[in-house]
């Protein structure tokens, strides 16, 4: 019988990506190469590695998953939404607390903003995952940088078409006032937004699988908050189920060590780590049954 192996790809999109010039565009508008924001490095290559695992094996995968990080210019982790206390511009990968805002050291521009923008803040940090990091601009709604790295985007093209199916693609991120880093839930869940809440039809869908191969970017963030979150609403007996693809994620320059510890983690609670190689042989063997 045909086992039920699942390749979950997270916002493997191209502000993620550290590709090469000939990925590039020109903007029709500036006239300008347009560039990723948020280039990881390595990440070209971990897409070559999974567009690659898809195109020699994708018929033994029976689903599909890939998460789009998707945002608005206008975004509490984005540079436009704040300022400092002389109502300058903030750069991008400032780490902003509660306190900071209370002591007025960075402020919402909009001033109406500030009682939700601290209630969010004290949710967060309360919440012990992240403190707020303001991100340049990325993956901003019908930009080059919200799509999906070409060579992965033409693998599961061909797996869609030759197997009549749909790779399932999960929106997040386009609520302006919560940081969305899991696929799964965002980090504080606006109870008016169920788009934000957790996504328990997505978590039974993976349950369903035998197998669960998790890549994509970044290792550090996305990555780590997705895995996180879906061990955290699994059965624990079936952990092993998720396979971290290693040699398909890569961290943010300057958190390795928290994409190190991640790893460990997940290890330590029944995860398996693999390569792309590593999984090949069962993706070809399923094929044939």
């Amino acid at each position: 019988m045909k086992r039920n192996l699942h390749l979950l790809l997270i916002d493997p999109q191209n502000d993620f990506c550290d590709v090469p010039a000939d990925y590039l565009m020109t903007d029709p508008v500036s006239r300008q190469i347009v560039t990723p924001a948020l280039p990881v490095a390595g990440a070209h290559a971990d897409m070559l590695r999974i567009a690659e695992l898809i195109e020699r094996a994708g018929a033994g995968l029976s689903d599909i998953s890939i998460t789009l990080d998707s945002h608005h210019r206008y975004d509490i982790a984005h540079p436009p939404f704040w300022m400092d206390a002389s109502g300058k511009a903030i750069a991008p990968f400032t780490v902003i607390s509660a306190r900071d805002v209370r002591e007025g050291r960075y402020l919402p521009r909009q001033s109406q903003s500030l009682a939700r923008t601290l209630a969010y803040l004290d949710s967060l940090e309360t919440n012990g995952r992240y403190q707020l990091m303001v991100w340049p601009v990325h993956c901003e709604i019908g930009s080059w940088g919200h799509n999906v790295h070409a060579d992965v985007r033409a693998a599961y093209g061909r797996w869609e078409e030759a197997g009549s199916s749909v790779a399932m693609k999960l929106i997040k991120g386009s609520n302006p006032w919560t940081e969305h880093y899991s696929a799964v839930m965002a980090e504080v869940p606006d109870p008016q937004d169920p788009a934000t809440q957790l996504n328990r039809s997505f978590i039974d869908s993976l349950a369903g699988a035998d197998q669960i191969y998790v890549a994509g970017e970044a290792g550090s963030h996305c990555v780590k908050a997705t895995t996180e979150h879906i061990v955290e609403h699994f059965d624990p007996a079936q952990l092993s189920k998720l396979v971290l693809l290693s040699d398909c994620i890569s961290p943010v320059a300057g958190f390795e060590a928290q994409y190190a510890s991640f790893l460990h983690d997940m290890q330590q609670r029944g995860v398996q780590i693999a390569t792309a190689a590593d999984v090949l042989p069962d993706l070809v063997a399923n094929q044939a049954r």
